[in-house]
């Protein structure tokens, strides 16, 4: 009885402790939705939501990211959504739909310890970088990580609608961002796991990690399955010919659901914009890169791979450290197999000092390693490896995409580890391509693979605990002893640290144009959209004049063009953009500008309708005042004015500015008005 009353005071502590854990995931993506004021992505993905449509969004984005905005716009018709904390709120959500999700998935299915995953699902939310606001991120990993786990259930359980469901998923994704178009490559699984199936097949059939579902299969504890049973030669054809007809069948599944979903969309899109709208966008989309050379395949791929690259400098650094840890251990070794063949030849007196010098040099060489590795982490900060200004990305830079590569080492050592289940092999090449397809398409370098870590931190984390926690010596030659301490020490210290930065910079970062936000004690008291957001007092300051001036003249309501990265203003003011909320933008070309100024200049003189407010960055205003002959108490720098005279879109909109005699009504430190 004492030993079942034990047994379930354990599983109640278990489940009180799981259920903190789901708590905090749940609640955790939510910690910053009062913090910050950003004037970039934030506010103008939240324009193009609650003005969702082509007129008053740039086409090319409203159907290269439709389900993204399709969804937001559902967001708006919310409680308490009409306002920029309730809008951080609803959105915040996806992240913790994305780490719930990636927690169940690894502790009920692939049985990974539940303590060891909250930490890594911990660490994922941490790395969110990027705005929330952001959908057509966050919902692609909804539906990118929903992708993958149904792939593992079809492929492990040989279920149908799984393969089916996963290229539904991975179909409707490009809907929701055209660039998740090399999603597709996901199906590389699918062939990789039948050929390793087909190959142990061949060899008589090998133990599977949890294939079958029966018991307590894990990652760590291989067990046999339903799925590990030979196949007979005369039972179903040939070896090959069964391998190619079961590789057939399942691509054709993922391909069924993912042609079904995209031609099912896409109609959908035919009978409510017309199909030649829809392509008239996606092939804007192809052409930008003339404006926005980052943009391009080439720049991209090269830009991910120059990420990795830099990185080479401390992967060499680190290497010599361990090897010269291993040396100090193999002398260590020998000096202690020398201290014990003295000590079987010695007297009892010489026994006992040869054995305690042994034991000696055992512990003593352990502890200076620890040493070593605390000094390490000293000597990395003074490096710049990483820092303490956890308001900008520089504590990350380097740990985070170390801790990428590191994912993709221990995923490629899985693969082709003899001894890995062949679920193993599965999940580890499902984490190497969301790793590697992730960043595909932003111009982002190796970052967005950080804003989606879902199932590789848990599972880095994970196989990482099973190396330091299982990894021992191994004798070669002539009594010369290698020991893994000096990699465990090592990686241990270094995951200990990224935990540490990770977690930091989780708790202090909110992004704002790009970096991050300090000193979040002000508020803006005449703008119901801001209410209780905590920003800095200089945006403070701005906004609640500006907003002042909108509530004076009623401009709520009315038509804005915006120009000079204050796409946000569209959303903060809840004044609609004319054509689109950030025409500065290099994406947005300038003869697409070109034709959208004079189609407003074309309504406002032939049907007399009323013109657009135009609002400027205040830098643009003051190059707007020299040309007219104004002198400045603030005058341009050199550098800016040059890059505005270079800047055709806004000559073009000076020149708009002028034809339809255009007055500045309000200036600050920040903005200029025009109407």
């Amino acid at each position: 009885m004492e030993k079942s009353s034990g047994s379930l005071s354990a599983k109640r502590r278990g489940n009180i402790l799981e259920n903190l854990f789901i708590i905090i995931l749940a609640f955790y993506p939510l910690r910053h939705i009062s913090w910050g004021l950003d004037l970039w992505d934030t506010g103008y993905n939240y324009a193009n939501f609650q003005y969702m449509g082509t007129e008053h969004m740039d086409p090319m984005w409203f159907f290269s990211t439709y389900l993204a905005n399709v969804t937001g716009n559902f967001l708006t018709g919310l409680p308490n959504a009409d306002s920029l904390m309730g809008m951080n709120l609803y959105t915040g959500l996806f992240a913790s739909v994305l780490a719930l999700a990636g927690y169940f998935f690894c502790t009920r299915k692939l049985k990974m310890s539940k303590g060891i995953v909250f930490a890594g699902e911990f660490i994922a939310l941490n790395l969110c970088w990027c705005p929330t606001a952001l959908l057509y991120n966050y919902l692609t990993y909804v539906f990118f990580l929903a992708a993958v786990i149904l792939l593992y259930n079809g492929l492990t359980k040989e279920r149908k609608a799984c393969f089916v469901c996963a290229g539904i998923l991975l179909g409707t994704n490009v809907l929701v961002r055209f660039s998740n178009l090399p999603e597709a490559g996901m199906i590389v699984a699918v062939w990789a796991y039948d050929f390793i199936v087909w190959l142990e097949e061949r060899k008589g059939g090998m133990p599977s990690g949890g294939g079958s579902g029966r018991g307590k299969a894990s990652l760590e504890q291989p067990q046999s399955g339903e799925n590990s049973s030979p196949v007979r030669e005369g039972a179903g054809g040939s070896p090959v010919k069964s391998f190619f007809k079961k590789t057939l069948r399942h691509t054709l599944w993922c391909l069924m659901g993912y042609a079904g979903a995209l031609v099912l969309l896409l109609n959908y899109i035919h009978i409510r914009y017309g199909f030649g709208e829809y392509i008239a966008g996606i092939r804007r989309l192809f052409s930008m890169t003339e404006t926005a050379v980052d943009y391009k395949a080439s720049s991209m791929i090269l830009g991910i791979v120059r990420v990795y690259a830099e990185e080479l400098y401390w992967i060499i650094r680190f290497a010599v450290i361990i090897l010269c840890g291993m040396t100090l251990f193999a002398i260590a070794g020998w000096l202690e197999n020398a201290l014990k063949g003295l000590q079987e030849r010695a007297g009892s007196g010489g026994r006992n000092w040869a054995g305690m010098s042994a034991r000696g040099i055992h512990t003593g060489v352990r502890i200076i390693w620890m040493g070593i590795c605390a000094v390490m982490l000293w000597w990395l900060y003074e490096r710049g490896f990483w820092s303490l200004l956890f308001y900008s990305y520089d504590p990350i830079w380097h740990p985070g995409i170390l801790f990428l590569m590191l994912t993709m080492l221990v995923t490629v050592i899985r693969i082709f580890h003899k001894s890995s289940p062949r679920e193993e092999k599965l999940i580890s090449g499902l984490v190497l391509l969301v790793i590697l397809i992730t960043p595909l398409g932003s111009n982002n370098g190796a970052f967005p693979s950080l804003n989606n870590l879902f199932l590789a931190a848990p599972y880095t984390l994970w196989e990482c605990w099973r190396f330091l926690r299982s990894a021992g010596e191994k004798t070669v030659g002539k009594g010369l002893v290698l020991s893994s301490f000096p990699a465990r020490g090592f990686l241990a210290a270094f995951l200990g640290l990224c935990f540490f930065v990770f977690t930091a910079f989780g708790l202090k970062f909110v992004f704002a144009e790009a970096t991050g936000v300090q000193n979040t004690d002000f508020y803006v008291y005449n703008n119901e959209i801001l209410k209780n957001i905590r920003m800095d007092p200089g945006k403070a300051q701005w906004m609640s004049e500006l907003s002042e001036y909108v509530n004076e003249e009623g401009l709520a309501g009315k038509e804005v063009i915006l120009y000079g990265k204050i796409p946000a203003l569209s959303y903060y003011l809840q004044m609609p953009a004319a054509f689109n909320p950030w025409s500065d933008l290099d994406s947005y070309g300038p003869e697409v500008m070109k034709g959208e100024l004079a189609e407003q200049e074309g309504r406002i003189r032939e049907k007399g309708e009323a013109k657009p407010v135009i609002i400027l960055e205040n830098a643009y205003g003051l190059y707007e005042e020299e040309q007219r002959g104004e002198k400045s108490l603030f005058p341009l720098e050199e550098k800016t004015r040059r890059k505005m005279e270079a800047d055709p879109k806004w000559k073009m909109l000076m020149e708009f500015m002028e034809s339809m005699e255009y007055e500045q009504t309000f200036r600050n430190e920040k903005f200029a008005v025009y109407q």
